[in-house]
């Protein structure tokens, strides 16, 4: 008999995630090749020319004054309350829950952590550089502006890039970027550029963000997904971890141990008496084993009900009877008397 241990939750999620990959074969895991590099350094080169831009106070930074003079909140006000809804699109916090929610169910299908770990690499990308940036150069958003024609940098802000421009971008490229065929892949790849398009212009609309804040925040996301690729390595090793300590944490925790079925009797032969050519003939005989079956304790064996002595139950009122016999032995015959 053997004792099967009770799988949690947490068991049979990784019990699939043992099996092998049901991604299609023709499906490679994205490689930083020499095109890919070139549009790396092409977005960088960019992106570092729209800070300059905002830094020396360009025709870029005119710009942002007119669009936010414009108030196109005011122009079309029609649309706030539909705006105000669709800029969620890009907060990090619903955006992050609802795609971890989708490549959870990718991971659960293709037994991988692959997906889920990408979409914590990337975020956790986002919130170093995009944050560092913010910060680093301090610039006050449109409402909060002090003097008219300036850059507004270095005054304490937090809004260039724009962080739900680039969430967007990032968060909803991934699913492009993991896609299983080149057919989804393209058509990923374009939902997300117009949805990202979209939440940055709902900012502008809202007068949240300068225009050069969200011009940024697409090449900073942009840059984050062309970058994704070296580190794919870092994704298969934390895998490979994660399922090491999965085994490690398993093997402390113990559990049942299967109990080894009764081994086979071996058998052997009983000589008999030689018959009449003096031949020896042999009977096969099964030896016992020693060893009690496995579903009967140990040192108390279980005699045959007709040999067990009969025994008065604890607490019974019956008397007993020392002229009892057992089971299946004759009486002895009484003399007779007569008068």
């Amino acid at each position: 008999m053997r004792t099967e241990p009770n799988l949690t939750r947490l068991d049979r999620v990784f019990a699939r995630l043992d099996r092998e990959p049901e991604r299609p074969a023709h499906i490679d895991v994205p490689k930083m090749s020499r095109h890919r590099v070139v549009l790396l350094v092409s977005t960088l080169a960019f992106y570092l020319a729209i800070v300059w831009a905002v830094v020396i106070t360009s025709w870029l930074v005119r710009l942002d004054w007119q669009v936010m003079f414009f108030r196109p909140y005011q122009q079309w006000s029609q649309i706030h309350a539909f705006v105000d809804y669709y800029v969620v699109l890009g907060q990090r916090g619903p955006t992050a829950v609802m795609v971890a929610a989708w490549l959870g169910w990718r991971s659960w299908r293709q037994h991988t952590l692959r997906p889920l770990l990408a979409l914590g690499v990337s975020l956790l990308l986002l919130n170093i550089t995009v944050g560092a940036a913010k910060y680093g150069m301090g610039r006050l958003g449109p409402h909060y502006a002090t003097v008219i024609g300036s850059n507004e940098m270095g005054l304490g802000g937090d809004i260039f890039p724009s962080g739900h421009t680039a969430n967007a971008v990032v968060t909803w490229g991934i699913l492009a970027y993991l896609a299983s065929t080149p057919r989804a892949r393209r058509w990923l790849s374009a939902v997300s550029a117009v949805t990202s398009l979209g939440v940055g212009m709902s900012t502008v609309y809202l007068g949240t963000h300068w225009l050069s804040d969200v011009l940024l925040g697409w090449v900073a996301g942009l840059l984050i997904l062309l970058a994704l690729p070296w580190f794919e390595p870092l994704i298969t090793r934390a895998e490979t971890w994660i399922l090491d300590l999965r085994d490690r944490w398993r093997d402390r925790q113990g559990g049942a141990v299967p109990v080894p079925a009764p081994l086979a009797a071996p058998v052997v032969l009983t000589p008999l008496p030689a018959d009449r050519d003096g031949v020896a003939a042999h009977e096969p005989v099964s030896m016992v084993c020693s060893r009690a079956p496995v579903h009967l304790a140990q040192g108390h064996p279980h005699a045959v009900r007709s040999e067990r002595t009969p025994v008065t139950p604890a607490g019974s009122r019956r008397p007993p009877h020392p002229d009892r016999l057992p089971r299946g032995t004759a009486p002895a015959a009484r003399p007779l008397t007569g008068g």
